[in-house]
């Protein structure tokens, strides 16, 4: 601009003041100057709706052809400075008559690159489109896919036992994705903001270490560990002071790149050298994952060059480095199920031959069982052993439920007399005979038991006193009416006594029931026997001893 404000060039006759230069960026010598002016003359050529296309700009630029205004991105103020805006690519439609016309360009950058950067040429503009597709496709597919295995990785990570290292799988992953997505062509189609696409690519860039770092601080130990830990640390602090003061408005996302760059080109090989230092400790899967890294961290420190102009312009397929590791972490998993299923079928084999051993040891402790069996052989009746088990069971239950538990004590009058007289099969026979009845006499929730010899006990859950008194003395009534004959001969009448004991009415605890029946037992046989009696209060220290049966 000249002092009255127009453009100084518009006057200008021969080349004064204009230098030549390569490509349109970085002119030699700049020293501190923000204000880059560029001059061109557009080619002739056959297009039917020519544009032209520009990679991209540092930082913001006005595009005038043949003197007039023709293209604008971002806002320049008046003394020609502005914002940052993005690195977006740039179509700019020409006029048909374009050829030949002089076009001027004035760049603004406070960057530590000022210019065009990247391609710049005239086109057709459904060429270009055709070229961008082309270009971002297979970006967009590995970015795709590098997010189904973030996905995976994280919903592994929230179920499985390897979280640490399965959920820094999903933040590298993710981080890449979202970096390789952000700075495809393709997305600027999708959404024209470049800056929340400048946003994503430097968020996810700047997350990259720390992803790779977590994972590698879980695989090792001791001073590997801790210097990976505090690289990764310090990735994290930047990651957050970046994004706090971009936030705030004191810089922006572009001056967070070159301290960022400069520093991951530091750590980024001391995390490789610390991983070739601990490389044989690691597993094989973790060795190959690592590798993989190598090779996409190899593609990253390629590309930071290109953008500081270390090396000559031109795109680095970042992105096959992240399907690499992609592809390395998928191979990794399906290996490592492929050996858990091997582990697991090994495991079956085991457990089925250990299923095997226990079986023959528990067939064997059966036929021990059956030597303890819980029916009495003779009656048919449960015997003393199960009765133990059942009485404190039925205990447990009344106790908690506050049921009423009944027992009857249950013994044969002069039974040894028999036995003295008609033998002990005639006996037999007897005890046979009155168990048949005890059965038949009972409830289908009532337990007859023998406890041994001519002792009988009948435990009636739920029962009241007044329903146990009523079975006991119709029992006694049924036994007395009992006529049994053995080998041909008639046997003299059988009576029997009971004791009756009733929980909660004549005991606290229902365990004490056994003990109280007994006693009510001793008083029907004191009381004349033939009879039941229900245990009450009364001592009976002093009364006469009566004699067995």
């Amino acid at each position: 601009m000249d002092p009255s404000e127009s453009l100084a060039w518009l006057n200008e006759t021969g080349e004064a003041g204009w230098q030549a230069i390569d490509f349109p960026s970085n002119p030699p010598d700049r020293q501190n100057h923000e204000i880059l002016w560029l001059r061109t003359v557009l080619p002739a050529g056959e297009w039917r709706d020519p544009v032209l296309y520009i990679y991209s700009i540092d930082l913001i630029a006005q595009f005038y052809l043949d003197g007039k205004p023709l293209y604008q991105y971002g806002e320049f103020d008046a003394r020609g400075r502005g914002e940052f805006a993005g690195w977006p690519w740039h179509m700019i439609e020409l006029p048909d008559d374009f050829a030949g016309k002089p076009l001027h360009i004035r760049v603004f950058s406070d960057y530590t690159d000022i210019g065009l950067w990247g391609e710049a040429m005239v086109l057709d503009r459904l060429d270009l489109l055709t070229l961008v597709m082309k270009r971002s496709w297979t970006d967009v597919v590995i970015s795709a896919f590098s997010l189904l295995v973030a996905l995976l990785a994280g919903c592994f990570a929230l179920v499985g036992t390897q979280r640490h290292s399965l959920g820094a799988v999903a933040l590298f992953s993710l981080a890449a994705s979202t970096m390789i997505f952000a700075e495809t062509q393709a997305s600027q189609l999708l959404v024209n903001r470049p800056l929340i696409w400048d946003g994503l690519a430097a968020a996810g860039y700047f997350i990259l270490p720390v992803g790779i770092g977590m994972l590698l601080t879980h695989w090792m130990t001791g001073v590997p560990q801790r210097c990976v830990q505090a690289l990764w640390r310090l990735h994290l602090a930047y990651l957050l002071g970046a994004v706090g003061l971009s936030q705030l408005g004191l810089v922006t996302i572009a001056s967070t790149y070159p301290p960022f760059d400069l520093m991951l080109a530091i750590t980024l090989p001391l995390m490789l050298a610390v991983s070739a230092w601990d490389f044989r400790r690691l597993k094989g899967e973790q060795r190959w994952i690592i590798g993989s890294f190598a090779i996409m961290a190899g593609l990253l420190l390629a590309d930071m060059a290109v953008a500081h102009g270390l090396l000559a312009w031109r795109q680095v397929p970042v992105s096959l480095g992240l399907l690499v590791f992609s592809l390395t972490i998928v191979g990794v998993s399906l290996w490592d199920y492929r050996r858990t299923q091997h582990q697991l079928t090994r495991l079956h084999h085991h457990l089925e031959e250990q299923v095997r051993t226990r079986t023959v040891e528990l067939d064997h402790l059966v036929r021990k069982l059956e030597e303890f069996s819980y029916e009495d052989p003779l009656t048919g009746l449960k015997n003393r052993r199960y009765f133990d088990e059942l009485m404190q069971h039925e205990a447990t239950r009344a106790d908690r439920e506050g049921t009423p538990l009944s027992l009857i004590m249950i013994d044969l009058d002069h039974f040894k007399q028999v036995n003295d007289r008609y033998g002990h099969a005639a006996g037999d026979s007897v005890l046979m005979s009155v168990a048949e009845l005890l059965k038949d006499h009972f409830r289908h929730a009532d337990v007859v038991c023998r406890l041994g010899g001519e002792e009988f006990v009948a435990l009636l859950p739920g029962a009241t006193t007044e329903s146990a008194e009523a079975r006991a003395q119709a029992l006694v009534e049924s036994v007395r009416q009992l006529r049994m004959r053995y080998a041909e001969m008639a046997l003299p009448t059988i009576t029997l006594s009971c004791g009756v004991a009733t929980y909660p009415c004549h005991a606290r605890e229902p365990i004490a029931l056994l003990g109280l029946a007994d006693k009510a037992l001793y008083q029907a046989k004191y009381g004349g026997r033939n009879r039941s009696a229900t245990w009450s209060a009364v001592t009976l220290d002093s009364s006469p001893s009566i004699a067995s049966g």
